[in-house]
This record gives structure tokens, C-alpha cells and sequence, in this order.
């Protein structure tokens, strides 16, 4: 089963250590507990989207290269899992929406 908050915790990780960042100066600029991070990394705990901007702000990256980046870890497991399927189009209304 793919768990979207264990590779949201995944990519959240690797961008604070390629910013080289400790756990304690995410905290601090996010003004988030170190412990809930420590958790949300790990997997453990689920992001609000408040928070998670509050994250992405602190390692600023723009949110859509979080999403970007966890959807295609979950496209990888999905693909090794067998569970890949053919692309659906979107809603008309979503399509539209968007012009």
C-alpha cells in the first residue's frame, strides 16, 4: 500500500537536507515543533496544509514542487506495486476552471 504522508515525509527530508538544514532550524523558521516534524518525516504524522505551506516556506520551495515530487514517488510504487493504471481525463469542470 502506498502512504502518501510516509513519502510526503520522504521529499520533506531530502529538501531540508539539501538545504542543509537540522531539524531544530526548520523549527525554527517554520514555527513548527521539532518533535512534529521529526514525525512527519518519519512518516508518522499527517500534514495539514497549513503546515506544510509553513514548511515549504521555510525551505523555500514552492508547494506545487513538494506535491510535484511526492506524486512521482507514488507514481513509482504504485508502477513497482502493479497498480498503474491508464490516465483518466479531467473533468470537464476542472478543465474549464482552469482557462
Amino acid at each position: 500500500m502506498v502512504l502518501f504522508r510516509r513519502l510526503l515525509g520522504d521529499v520533506l527530508r531530502d529538501l531540508r537536507m539539501q538545504r542543509g538544514m537540522t531539524l531544530r532550524e526548520l523549527s525554527a523558521d517554520a514555527r513548527v515543533s521539532l518533535g512534529y516534524i521529526s514525525e512527519i518525516e518519519r512518516g508518522q504524522k499527517e500534514a495539514s496544509s497549513e503546515l506544510l505551506a509553513s514548511l515549504c516556506s521555510a525551505l523555500d520551495v514552492p508547494l506545487s514542487e513538494v506535491l510535484r515530487d511526492v506524486s512521482s514517488a507514488v507514481a513509482l510504487e504504485e508502477a513497482a506495486a502493479g497498480l498503474t493504471r491508464l490516465p483518466v481525463a479531467a473533468p470537464a469542470s476542472v478543465v474549464n476552471s482552469a482557462a
